[in-house]
């Protein structure tokens, strides 16, 4: 692949990621604690940014430690076996997602382990500083890993093919797209719309956002196992 088709494929697995819902549902669960506590609006936005920030931070950093790995490991030309496992992970996810994603209730309960669930859960009720908010929008990105780890794989076996500076970029990139859902809650929690207003509109196109990333997914993976193992595979196109 070219360079702008290797930051439109991140581009499009950045949206995927976007589109996973868990640390949207821990952000509306910390603001709805803050407001039900009385907090003052700055201190709502100040403890939602830090919530952002852990969020796009820890997004960063595994995407950079994730390419950084497999450039160890391969190189800038990663073997077909690799392509072909990424694009596997990638379909396998996408049908997860499908499936499984939502739980089968009233809601907007995901399905993640329950034990994970109910740490977030817990740890909303009791985040009062900047410091635990940024800590606990890192911890609900890695607990929802299950299912971004794929279009994290994809992008960053991309960046292991892209130039230095290229790489910035796709990085750069994925970091701004993939927190485009939580950065517009943000936004919206901190202009004061209501949170029932906001879950009211995430029940309702829960199922829309599931079908679309579980899609996103299994095209992604088709997409580069055609242009990455069966054209570049002997005998290939």
């Amino acid at each position: 692949m070219d360079i702008l088709t290797s930051l439109a494929v991140i581009t499009l697995a950045a949206l995927v990621h976007s589109s996973f819902q868990l640390s949207v549902s821990v952000l509306t669960l910390l603001s709805g604690h803050a407001i039900g506590s009385s907090r003052s609006r700055s201190r709502l936005v100040g403890l939602t940014t830090s919530f952002v920030a852990g969020s796009a931070i820890i997004t960063v950093l595994l995407l950079s430690f994730l390419a950084f790995v497999l450039s160890q490991l391969f190189g800038n030309q990663p073997p077909l076996l690799l392509w072909s496992v990424v694009c596997g992970i990638m379909l396998a996810v996408g049908i997860a997602v499908w499936i499984f994603y939502y739980r089968r209730q009233k809601g907007t309960s995901l399905w993640i382990p329950r034990g994970m669930a109910e740490f977030l859960r817990d740890r909303t009720k009791v985040t009062k500083s900047s410091a635990e908010a940024f800590s606990l929008g890192m911890t609900s990105v890695v607990g929802e890993l299950l299912f971004v780890i794929a279009p994290l794989l994809a992008s960053a076996l991309i960046l292991t093919t892209l130039p230095p500076l290229w790489q910035l970029l796709g990085i750069a990139i994925y970091a701004v797209v993939s927190l485009l859902t939580l950065g517009s809650v943000w936004v919206l929690i901190g202009s004061g719309h209501k949170l029932s207003e906001i879950q009211q509109w995430r029940e309702s196109n829960k199922y829309f956002l599931q079908f679309a990333a579980g899609s996103a997914l299994i095209v992604l993976g088709i997409f580069l196992y055609v242009f990455m193992v069966m054209a570049n595979s002997p005998g290939g196109m």
